[in-house]
């Protein structure tokens, strides 16, 4: 029996099993809106304001409840009454930085909800894009999806003084968030101040292509996979309009270096793991990566599918995580990190930032390094 034991203890712990706990959090003062159910939003379900296997219940009086189990390790949430305009905020309805908890045994947590975001009034966020930005079209086809989706350009502060410059071209996920506050999600990239920056101290220029994602489809056309909770991935159709819709756009109407190597990609969380896919679904297309924040346990298959590809061409790939995210995304950011090695095939580089959070801020602090 003891050597049963051992066995199974040794298994365990030799295949990354990760220890979950029974977390319950009591919101025991809820702000006005009865009316509305009650979401909780975090790293634990890629902040999906509407999940309804994460809605809080009745627990008496004002008071509700959800009781939910979790990984051990550091996470943040936020709770909303179904999407972001309606998400938590101070009394006065000034955005609050996302909750975090330490989860290291079963936890129960007190919480006060003390406005809405929908309460507060309404003050108009500035545009904060600079004038290299703009928006191509804000009903771009996507023939391959048969949808529709805002695209953003920035060119680079030379590119109306030089006629005969072309640009190497950087393709990013989550467009509404890289250039203006207006339109980001909690905050902004800031890609058109850095780049712009980054110009004026010599740094060689490129153009940024930003593609909005879909709401309420990011999950699915940013993941290649089936999904048990979302349904269908459709990353192949996303990355084959990139690749054979948008990029020949914008080849014919911009000055751009067409060749794979002067063609990069790049974004956070689900648009870091679908940055990624593009390098094995485009070889011949994408030169490099940027990958920020990827939590390879959403999609597992993808350390499969980036083991047995084959590649040629000789990548960049950057590879960004923070150790305040969630517990397995660093060791499971050096697990892709080693597979891709073993393949001698990419120029690569590997960050972890021991204060780094899932946030916009973060990745704004690194972009200037990745780029």
């Amino acid at each position: 029996m003891k050597y049963l034991i051992a066995i199974i203890l040794f298994t365990c712990c030799s295949s990354g099993l990760k220890a979950q706990y029974t977390v319950r959090i009591v919101v025991s003062s809820i702000a006005a809106k009865p009316r509305d159910e009650i979401f909780i939003a975090g790293d634990f379900n890629e902040w999906n304001p509407a999940d309804t296997k994460l809605k809080l219940k009745p627990f008496g009086g004002n008071r509700c409840i959800i009781v939910m189990n979790i990984d051990t390790g550091h996470h943040e949430f936020k709770f909303t009454r179904g999407s972001w305009d309606k998400v938590e905020t101070t009394a006065k309805g000034e955005d609050i930085d996302n909750r975090m908890a330490d989860i290291k045994g079963d936890t129960t947590i007190d919480i006060t909800i003390a406005g809405w975001k929908d309460d507060a009034p309404e003050k108009p966020r500035p545009n904060t894009a600079s004038v290299n930005v703009h928006i191509i079209d804000t009903a771009f086809l996507m023939p391959q999806l048969n949808r529709y989706r805002r695209i953003w350009i920035y060119l680079p502060p030379s590119y109306n003084k030089l006629k005969t410059n072309t640009y190497p071209v950087l393709y990013m996920q989550d467009g509404q968030n890289l250039f203006s506050e207006q339109t980001a999600f909690s905050n902004e990239w800031g890609i058109d101040e850095s780049l712009d920056s980054m110009a004026k101290n010599g740094n060689k220029e490129c153009i940024v292509v930003g593609i909005d994602n879909c709401g309420d489809k990011r999950m699915n056309e940013y993941n290649p996979y089936n999904d048990a909770k979302y349904g269908k991935g459709e990353a192949k159709l996303y990355i084959d309009f990139l690749a054979i819709t948008l990029k020949p756009f914008i080849d014919k109407n911009y000055r751009t270096q067409k060749e794979m190597l002067h063609t990069f990609i790049a974004g956070s969380s689900m648009g870091a793991l679908v940055s990624l896919y593009a390098l094995v679904q485009y070889p011949e297309v994408f030169g490099g990566a940027g990958i920020f924040s990827p939590d390879f346990s959403i999609m597992p298959q993808l350390y499969t599918d980036v083991a047995n590809v084959k590649w040629q061409q000789k990548f960049r790939i950057y590879l960004y995580a923070g150790e305040k995210e969630t517990a397995s995304m660093v060791r499971d950011m050096q697990k892709m990190y080693n597979i891709i090695k073993e393949k001698n095939c990419c120029n690569m580089q590997d960050v972890i930032f021991p204060l780094g959070q899932h946030n916009e801020k973060y990745w704004r602090q690194e972009f200037p390094d990745f780029y």
